[in-house]
């Protein structure tokens, strides 16, 4: 047994956790726990969701990580059957020198595959291929009481809807089929473009100059004034050619959890202002491995000790495209004078291509997405107010990320709620799911 918690570490709510190798085992220990008087449980698979939906509510789980085979793959039309604790690295290790990747990742590749699939995970390039539910062709789940089920678009519809973005709580998953995506070379063709404003972002990202793959902006979410909001545009391709080795993993750790924040108001502001002016060109083309591009943050294995013991809480939103601007510009404003920052502050373009996923959170808009060091009542307070930015204009947050919603707010959000609902597993329970649903 052991323990294990959400990667943002609020709340704070330690996970005792038995694991799983084959999927044999899961009946023996669902009934384990259930001896000891707990009632239902959730399947855990990394914990880098950052807030409670990867909790129990019993605050027991069944750890998945010891299922992390490949099944299957064909190397000649990228169909591949996974076992849902592969993490995406795991995945790249096998796939890239075959010249296959994957079609949608996020910004780690420290997740499980299973992961992905339970919060329909997109990436910078959602504006062309969607989420990664779009390429999901089988889930096998096993459900406390039918045991083991296929699912997909032809044979239970409603369950395979309901699992993409289900939170795992439609039953525990076990494999995962999808389609990969093509690629000859392991490297990214970049592109950064400085800009000095919000307004000046938007010009960039609504330009037909700009048809790249991926996008993605880092914003200065402290500066007041004219420059509020200036960052930097980074955009660009799978390569061409090159070569297809697998990129080395950092060994970069933070040594040790400080007491307090590293992240403060003080390192904020000079970090931006370094991050910010280390490209004196207006833009900047260059040539940098998947890692580097798709994973930066993955340099430093973790680094979510920086906020210190009490971890942070991370608020990602989307905004509606026909509201983003104003909405957009009132958050900024917002954040200035809450004399509070965010060390991560990310913008991404939804487009409008829709998942099979019931709760699957991209909708056609700009997603933003900052972290904030834990501080209950400052957080609370600002959130409220983002929260009421947000909910006048239709806008949804991440239930991936989140640990505040409102049931209120979820369920205007995502409408398509108590479908999930019906298809739930009864021994699978959440502390994200009992909080909005209950």
């Amino acid at each position: 047994m052991s323990q294990f918690l959400s990667w943002g570490k609020y709340p704070y709510s330690p996970q005792i956790a038995k694991s799983i190798n084959w999927p044999e085992e899961i009946t023996s220990a669902i009934k384990d726990i259930n001896n000891t008087g707990i009632n239902t449980l959730l399947p855990y698979g990394k914990g880098r969701s950052y807030g409670d939906s990867c909790l129990a509510d019993s605050d027991h789980v069944l750890n998945m990580g010891g299922m992390n085979r490949v099944l299957f793959f064909n190397s000649k039309t990228g169909i591949i059957s996974v076992q849902a604790g592969l993490t995406v690295n795991e995945l790249i290790s096998i796939t890239l020198p075959l010249g296959w990747f994957m079609p949608v990742t996020p910004g780690t590749k420290y997740i499980t595959l299973g992961g992905a699939v339970a919060n329909d995970i997109h990436g910078k390039n959602h504006h062309v291929v969607g989420t990664f539910g779009q390429y999901i062709k089988k889930i096998v789940l096993f459900r406390s009481n039918e045991g083991v089920v296929e699912c997909s678009m032809s044979a239970q519809k409603n369950l395979f809807q309901a699992t993409i973005g289900g939170l795992g709580l439609t039953g525990i998953i076990l494999s995962i089929d999808f389609q990969l995506k093509k690629i000859s070379s392991n490297s990214i063709q970049q592109n950064v473009i400085k800009f000095n404003s919000l307004e000046e972002y938007f010009n960039l990202s609504e330009s037909k100059k700009i048809k790249d793959e991926y996008e993605v902006a880092w914003i200065d979410c402290i500066i007041k004034g004219k420059y509020r909001g200036r960052g930097h545009f980074i955009s660009g391709n799978h390569c061409k050619h090159g070569s297809l080795n697998v990129a080395e993993d950092s060994k970069l750790k933070m040594p040790f959890t400080p007491p307090f924040s590293l992240i403060n108001s003080f390192s904020l502001s000079i970090f931006n202002e370094i991050y910010f002016h280390k490209q004196y060109k207006k833009n900047i083309s260059s040539l940098i491995n998947y890692n580097k591009f798709f994973y930066p943050l993955d340099f430093i294995s973790n680094w979510n000790n920086l906020y210190g013991k009490y971890g942070f809480q991370q608020y990602q939103c989307v905004i509606p495209k026909q509201d983003q601007k104003k909405v957009l510009t009132n958050i900024m404003e917002e954040i200035s004078q809450s004399n509070t920052g965010s060390f991560l502050a990310v913008l991404k373009n939804f487009g409008n291509i829709k998942s099979p996923g019931l709760l699957s959170f991209p909708m056609e808009g700009v997603s933003l997405a900052l972290d904030f060091p834990q501080k209950s009542i400052e957080n609370k307070k600002l959130f409220l107010r983002l929260d009421s930015l947000l909910n006048e204009v239709g806008g949804r947050l991440y239930p991936a990320k989140d640990a505040h919603m409102s049931a209120k707010h979820f369920k205007k959000a995502y409408p398509n709620w108590y479908k999930v609902e019906k298809l739930r597993d009864s021994k699978l329970l959440s502390k994200f799911w009992k909080r909005v649903v209950s």
